[in-house]
């Protein structure tokens, strides 16, 4: 290197062009760059040299001006196909004369650039450039073009997100999708999502802080999410819609219905049949009648859906209700276990409709206990759909225009009887029934009403029958018992205030019921063996338990093994735990909105059962809506006690809320349950 020589240097990334002037130290150089300014260069930061002739500072600027007019990457791609035929390697010079036909020091700098600058042609051995293979240079070529469509993507999908931050109504493109569903589960699941990376770009892009409470806001803000939406839902593997896989096959159930498995359905159209749910049930899956013999006996029958006759064990849809196991119940709506089209239409006893049963007939001793039955495929015809408070209203004023109604109710009643002389044990708490429509949110308490009682009783006798005869037949299902719970004696019993308190002190002894293909007995219904039938709509269990009995019934093998049952269960129980658990978070958090948007009122509450007494921690129950929190008493209070609250704050999405006692001044938070 020599004074006045020209050469490139970076700083901070920039290329620079200086002049050296003076050595400095055994290896360094100082130079003036195009500014006047010197710099001390090491000769690894020298990144172009040039001696071919001397050079002042002040020839710098219109050497690099004229150099840009020689800056057409393009160009390349010429030289690298009259090069790469003989593999030759080249250098600036050699460029120059290449594509400029001479060698001016613009000339050779360009051509410096342009091999420094290119990432697909050439690869840089030494001072030399040798061209890159054929496959290598498409395959670069690819790389880039791949990567300038993302970065396009990516910009575009910036534009979308702020137009739909200004209000502006967006179409998202598949690219898009992805992005948002970054977005949703880390705004869902936290920050040890996998696609945590590629939700934060998105957020720090918009300059919004990368936390899961910024990516839920920012998804309320494009109007994707509601305020409201449900992440405990979010977070399960539940599935809230049908493949269009599933659709379709659907859909042809309903314009072909497949042949049915019962060409011998017994008709019972002849029957008059109630079907007796709450207003907003859509799944009509139960319907009762009686049958006055001749002898003076009557018989009761439990009509149950028969899904079965659309579907057969291992097909589409019968897979698919096995990967969901039950319908959803939550205060926004269900998402149900079979496509909706099937399970509120065909599948459902609709009044007025030919529909195909399940039918337990049922005729009982005056006791209560079972006499005799039998278990039929049937065709019925429903005549009454009616709600839980028409029947309590037929009840209460005694109308004989339907006296089977009456007589149902006395069966059930005896029937209740019978079982409670068999140690079934009766647990009578408050249930809430939280619905959200649009923006209103309305609590219902469910009383253990006459029409209820009547419902449920039908259907444990359905259950116990089913449960019979797949004992005595040995047919594989899934039997539902409990072990016997030790209850605190009749003497701690009484000490306790009637009513809620002594209930919940039963319901606290209670063990979990448990389902096996071996029959046992179940202690709260007082029965020696027991299973579910009578929801094949909305409960897998139900549904594989007729899959069994209906094969019994015409003398066929049954579908599933012991062992193929047990399994189903195993990981039928996992699913259907993870959607209670669902259904139960859903349901508090909106019940505390509720509470929430009623700062102004007063609620009275039950001082219920205690967690640790000792440190003034228990359960309340806010009886006018039927739910229960958990509060650290702020003064000495007795079970049975009833105060008078006020709510001074709420947020769902914390699961917390505060009371104050309308006596008392201080506050104090309610934990979640």
């Amino acid at each position: 290197m020599e004074k006045g020589n020209l050469v490139e240097f970076r700083l901070h990334g920039e290329r620079r062009l200086g002049v050296l002037d003076r050595p400095e130290g055994k290896k360094n150089w100082v130079a003036f760059d195009d500014r006047g300014q010197s710099r001390s260069l090491s000769p690894k930061q020298i990144t172009f040299h040039l001696n071919s002739q001397v050079f002042n500072p002040s020839e710098l600027e219109p050497l690099l001006e004229e150099a840009q007019t020689y800056f057409d990457p393009s160009s390349l791609e010429v030289a690298w196909e009259f090069l790469s035929e003989d593999g030759e390697s080249i250098d600036p010079s050699g460029l120059a004369q290449l594509l400029f036909n001479d060698e001016t020091p613009a000339q050779q700098y360009a051509a410096h650039c342009l091999l420094s600058d290119d990432k697909i042609y050439f690869k840089q051995k030494g001072d030399r450039y040798e061209p890159r293979p054929a496959s290598q240079v498409a395959d670069l070529k690819h790389q880039i073009e791949a990567e300038a469509q993302r970065q396009q993507e990516w910009q575009d999908f910036l534009d979308r997100v702020n137009q739909a931050l200004s209000g502006d109504s967006v179409e998202w493109s598949q690219s898009d999708r992805n992005r948002i569903d970054a977005l949703e589960r880390l705004a869902a699941l936290g920050n040890e999502t996998p696609s945590r990376a590629a939700a934060k770009e998105i957020l720090e892009a918009l300059d919004r802080s990368e936390t899961p409470q910024s990516a839920f806001q920012l998804l309320v803000d494009l109007g994707l999410w509601s305020p409201h939406e449900n992440l405990f839902l979010r977070r399960t593997q539940i599935p809230t819609h049908f493949s269009n896989k599933v659709l379709d096959v659907a859909q042809r159930c309903l314009t072909s219905p497949p042949p049915d498995s019962e060409p011998n359905r017994l008709d019972l159209t002849h029957l008059k049949i109630y079907t007796i749910d709450d207003t907003s049930t859509q799944e009509i899956d139960d319907g009762l009648s009686l049958e006055y013999l001749e002898d003076g006996r009557q018989r009761l029958w439990i009509h149950i859906a028969d899904p079965t006759r659309w579907l057969t064990p291992g097909d589409e849809l019968d897979l698919e209700a096995r990967r969901r196991c039950t319908t959803v119940y939550l205060p926004t709506g269900m998402t149900p276990m079979l496509p909706t089209e099937l399970a509120t239409g065909p599948m459902s006893l609709n009044q007025g409709q030919t529909c195909c049963a399940l039918s337990f007939s049922v005729v009982l001793e005056e006791t209560g206990q079972v006499s005799e039955y039998s278990i039929h495929p049937s065709w019925v015809k429903p005549t009454y759909r009616l709600t839980y408070d028409d029947v309590d209203e037929m009840l209460q004023l005694g109308l004989r225009a339907e006296p089977e109604i009456s007589d149902l109710a006395g069966w059930a009643r005896k029937r209740q009887t019978w079982r409670q002389t068999r140690g079934s044990i009766s647990i009578h708490l408050p249930e809430a029934s939280i619905k959200v429509k649009g923006e209103e949110v309305t609590i219902e308490v469910l009383d253990n009403s006459p029409s209820r009682n009547l419902v449920a009783e039908m259907m444990i006798l359905a259950g116990e029958v089913a449960a019979h005869y797949a004992q005595t037949h040995n047919v594989v299902i899934p039997f539902r018992h409990q072990p016997q719970p030790e209850l605190p004696s009749e003497e701690e019993l009484l000490q306790l205030p009637a009513g809620p308190v002594r209930f919940c002190a039963i319901r606290q002894c209670m063990p979990r019921s448990e389902t096996s293909i071996l029959p046992n007995r179940h202690a709260s219904l007082g029965l020696d063996t027991y299973t579910q039938v009578t929801s094949p709509i909305r409960r897998y269990t139900d549904l594989l338990t007729h899959f069994q009995l209906k094969a019994h019934l015409r003398g066929e093998a049954q579908p599933f093994s012991a062992e193929q049952v047990q399994q189903m269960m195993a990981s039928i129980m996992s699913s259907v735990k993870e959607a209670v658990l669902v259904e139960r978070q859903t349901s508090r958090y909106w019940a505390i909105e509720y509470l929430r948007r009623r700062t102004d009122e007063t609620w009275q509450a039950l001082v219920l059962r205690w967690i640790r007494e000792d440190e003034n921690l228990g359960v309340i129950l806010l009886e006018e809506i039927g739910i229960e929190f958990v509060w650290r008493f702020p003064r000495a209070v007795q079970l049975g006690e009833r105060l008078d609250l006020r709510v001074t704050y709420a947020d769902p999405r914390e699961d917390t809320i505060q009371f104050q006692e309308v006596a008392a001044s201080p506050a104090f938070t309610v934990s979640s349950q």
